[in-house]
């Protein structure tokens, strides 16, 4: 697997639209980390609800590693990690800080305070993700997340992609906008939702038009380069993966910048679209 896709995505298999059952999840994910193309995949994420569960569907000496969706209260996060069955360790959590045109700051600076206690704790997580929505007061955040960052606390940002309604699912323009405020912050970020082919398409089941992960990768490379926003939102738009595949393959061998990755409900699909625009060369064991 390149450099440049290690890690590029979670396995959301119990999440919608998938909506695998938890033990499912569990089996599918245990195969794919043994697969060959297993540095492709990130962590199981898991609501934080259902992670005690994980305890009764693991083997005596099996370990796994997930990251925590937050369907609790912000106040309630941090018993999370601690109360996690020994063979479970909590990589990361992920966890909104606002809806749409809401003030982001007070979740926001609860979450930062979190993860600086999360930081310091015995099994530090790698990283804690502020969802934020992409209006109202989203550049201050940014500020506030970059500044806890640059104190040493693990944090970073998400951002949502899509979703059931048309108003979940940013323009190129407010996508790359995003992309390049990151840049701008050194601020890592990822992105849930929508990202469910490789290049931009119009979904006949959703009805409205998708990202692909493919564009966010070349678009993010051109950022990193210094890209201005025009430029990224171009690459964000484009429907011919040609240009797209000219520079990922020019980064294949180096670590990939800013964007951490993405959730996706199926591993096999994206990893078929990368081997089908020859960013991967592989095959599926019979």
């Amino acid at each position: 697997m390149p450099a440049l896709l290690d890690g590029l995505v979670d396995d959301a298999a119990v999440f919608p639209p998938g909506s695998a059952s938890l033990p499912d999840a569990v089996a599918a994910h245990r195969r794919h980390r043994t697969a060959w193309y297993a540095d492709l995949v990130g962590p199981l994420l898991v609501p934080a609800t259902r992670l005690p569960e994980l305890a009764g569907l693991l083997g005596a000496d099996e370990r796994i590693a997930v990251g925590v969706i937050g369907d609790v209260p912000l106040d309630r996060l941090d018993e999370v990690p601690a109360t996690a069955d020994p063979r479970v360790r909590v990589r990361q959590v992920e966890a909104a800080v606002a809806r749409r045109g809401e003030d982001p700051l007070p979740g926001l600076t609860e979450l930062v305070a979190l993860a600086r206690r999360a930081g310091a704790g015995p099994a530090p997580l790698d990283a804690v993700y502020a969802e934020l929505p992409l209006t109202f007061g989203l550049m201050g955040a940014l500020d506030a997340l970059a500044a806890a960052r640059a104190d040493g606390v693990p944090v970073a940002a998400k951002f949502r992609t899509g979703g059931l309604a048309a108003e979940l699912f940013p323009t190129p323009a407010e996508l790359a906008a995003v992309i390049c405020a990151c840049r701008d912050r050194d601020l890592p970020f990822k992105l849930t939702a929508g990202l469910h082919q490789a290049v931009r398409h119009l979904d006949s089941e959703t009805g409205f038009t998708h990202h692909g992960f493919v564009n966010v990768l070349a678009a993010t490379l051109a950022a990193a380069g210094g890209a201005p926003v025009a430029r990224v939102a171009e690459l964000l738009t484009a429907a011919d993966p040609r240009p797209l595949v000219q520079y990922a393959e020019a980064g294949l061998a180096e670590p990939r910048p800013l964007w951490i990755g993405f959730g996706s409900c199926s591993i096999l699909e994206p990893l078929t679209d990368l081997i089908r625009l020859g960013l991967v060369n592989g095959g599926f064991d019979a």
